[in-house]
């Protein structure tokens, strides 16, 4: 039985499905055969690239150039849009360059802690869906926002565990648990994930996937973490599938008191 729980244990976006539960951005790697080794190391089937920080000019190859577009789906980002317009624009970019539809939308509202603006990622959303794109938002862990997003027709909701690039990890479990028992779309954790075990406390509250940047790129060994990542993401998600034993606040011994002997 659990041994059929875990290989089929398959989640959509909307006609895709995925077995990995690991998306991982593409940005600060110092180099492409470090971005194509931590991609292949990490699991993932979902990778995200930053449009706007792409010198499409530049000499030789890019970014995308490290992206297998036949082993990966590119999720273009709107990372560093600071309104539902630029980052409207940019996705029709995205298009024009034959990307998929699949996109992550962000539109920035604070330029120091790099929080969403909301409002305005509630509004672009709106407007993409209606244009046929399908839309993951990057929103902060407010309930309120994922339900105004979700019946926008977003795909998923991606509310923030901590600050992007913070790696302080989830900040507020409560507002996360709260959003995924609430939502009917699937819930990725986006932002402030640092190491293996943000990763599998997020899987383990019920989410259904997690994304993640700086977590690998910034460790000391990218390729190494991108590993621990998957398989924290792995060992989170058998954990919540397993159901936790419940919490105590005494001890409760683990061996059999009948028959002891006196």
């Amino acid at each position: 039985m659990t041994a059929t729980i875990t290989t089929n244990d398959t989640w959509t976006l909307g006609d895709r499905q995925f077995r990995s539960r690991i998306i991982v951005g593409t940005g600060k790697y110092a180099s492409l055969d470090q971005t194509r080794a931590a991609l292949a190391a990490s699991g993932a089937e979902m990778v995200t690239v930053a449009l706007r920080r792409i010198d499409f000019q530049e000499a030789g190859p890019t970014l995308l150039d490290a992206v297998d577009r036949d082993r990966y789906v590119l999720l273009p980002n709107t990372a560093g849009c600071h309104s539902a317009d630029e980052a409207i624009r940019t996705l029709h970019l995205a298009r024009e360059l034959g990307m998929d539809d699949f996109v992550k939308l962000e539109v920035i509202g604070d330029p120091k802690t790099l929080f969403p603006d909301n409002a305005a990622t509630v509004e672009a959303a709106t407007r993409l869906v209606k244009e046929g794109f399908r839309v993951l938002p990057y929103c902060s862990d407010d309930l309120v926002t994922c339900k105004r997003l979700e019946d926008a027709g977003c795909l998923a909701v991606m509310p923030l565990a901590a600050p992007i690039g913070s790696g302080l990890g989830i900040r507020n479990p409560h507002n996360i648990r709260l959003i995924i028992d609430n939502v009917g779309v699937p819930v990725i954790v986006d932002a402030g994930v640092g190491t293996a075990s943000d990763a599998a406390i997020a899987m383990e509250l019920g989410c259904t996937a997690v994304l993640m940047n700086t977590g690998i790129a910034g460790a000391n060994e990218p390729v190494l973490m991108a590993e621990a990542m998957r398989e924290a993401v792995s060992a989170g998600r058998k954990a919540f599938l397993a159901g936790r034993m419940p919490r105590r606040d005494y001890a409760n011994a683990s061996s059999p008191t009948a028959g002891l002997i006196e």
